[in-house]
């Protein structure tokens, strides 16, 4: 009887009752945030560690209370009432943070830093002369400010971000997040190249279509007349539909994004990773693209 109660004890959950909390915790904060919660359905015992500060502590970037300082206003930490609750806070809600330049958050499954550039911190060639880019303000942006295309004929974007401000050990891939007008035209037929990579290292370059149509069978599109190098009337320079581009998808919050490319951040690296966006090899004019920014996520499922 006795040896079966003690079987019993091992193991049933009973014997995790008799482990300090501490110790549960502890084993707890070596998962994952997905895999304490599952592990909160297992007993009592681990219900408490798992919601425990001492485990989503150690979820929490080490930086985060540098980071929420940079916000405006400031949110400090004690302003929650578990590190649990600061944890999906800091997933659901990204901050604006260095004078509003940039948002911070947290992937959800693990706890990985995310970041998005805004508009405001992108170089965009011809991006401060009206006739060509326009600022405003949108509701459903998190920035007070995005940038929308009046119209140009030279499409080029680029942004960076220091690489210590990343997780270490993860896969990340930069998304040019943005929205079309009802009046947008010229992304119809020529694809743009985009890249990521570290500063002073060739990167890859690859195509994309920002238009969700891009690259329809080869039509005349009319054009307005613009006077200049690149004067166009009639378009019928359409490129075929090419099996390798990549089109944009539909995000939860509306947006519409693209991904630029994939960099594997090792941590203790130090650099600028640069990302770009340009079209220029058309001579088309282009109209009616609004761009919030550059995001920079881990990759899913890395």
């Amino acid at each position: 009887m006795e040896s079966s109660n003690c079987e019993k004890d091992v193991d049933g959950a009973d014997f995790f009752s008799v482990l300090p909390e501490g110790c549960v915790s502890e084993a707890v904060a070596l998962t994952s945030p997905r895999d304490a919660c599952r592990l909160s359905l297992v007993s009592s015992t681990f219900r408490s560690a798992a919601e425990s500060d001492a485990a989503w502590e150690r979820f929490l970037p080490r930086d985060y209370q540098d980071v929420m300082a940079r916000s405006a206003p400031a949110l400090p930490p004690r302003a929650f009432g578990s590190k649990k609750e600061l944890y999906l806070y800091l997933c659901d809600h990204p901050l604006v943070i260095d004078g509003g330049t940039k948002s911070f958050s947290l992937e959800k499954c693990s706890g990985k830093k995310r970041f998005m550039v805004a508009a405001k911190d992108l170089s965009i060639v011809w991006g401060d002369t009206p006739r060509y880019w326009k600022w405003t303000s949108l509701v459903e942006s998190r920035f007070n400010e995005v940038a929308e295309l009046v119209s140009v004929c030279w499409l080029e974007i680029q942004g960076k971000i220091d690489t210590r401000m990343l997780s270490p050990d993860t896969v990340y891939a930069a998304y040019l997040v943005f929205k079309l007008t009802a009046g947008t035209y010229g992304f119809e037929y020529h694809p743009a190249e985009v890249s990521l990579g570290i500063r002073g290292v060739k990167s890859e370059t690859r195509t994309v279509y920002l238009d969700r149509n891009g690259g329809r069978s080869r039509r005349f599109h009319i054009m307005p007349r613009r006077i200049g190098l690149f004067n166009r009337l009639r378009s019928n320079t359409a490129v075929p539909r090419e099996n390798s581009a990549q089109y944009p998808k539909r995000r939860g919050d509306d947006w519409l994004e693209i991904e630029l490319g994939e960099y594997v951040c090792k941590g203790g690296e130090d650099g600028e990773l640069e990302m770009s966006v340009m079209e220029v090899k058309g001579g088309n004019w282009k109209s009616g693209l609004i761009v919030e920014g550059i995001e920079i996520r881990p990759k899913d499922g890395k």
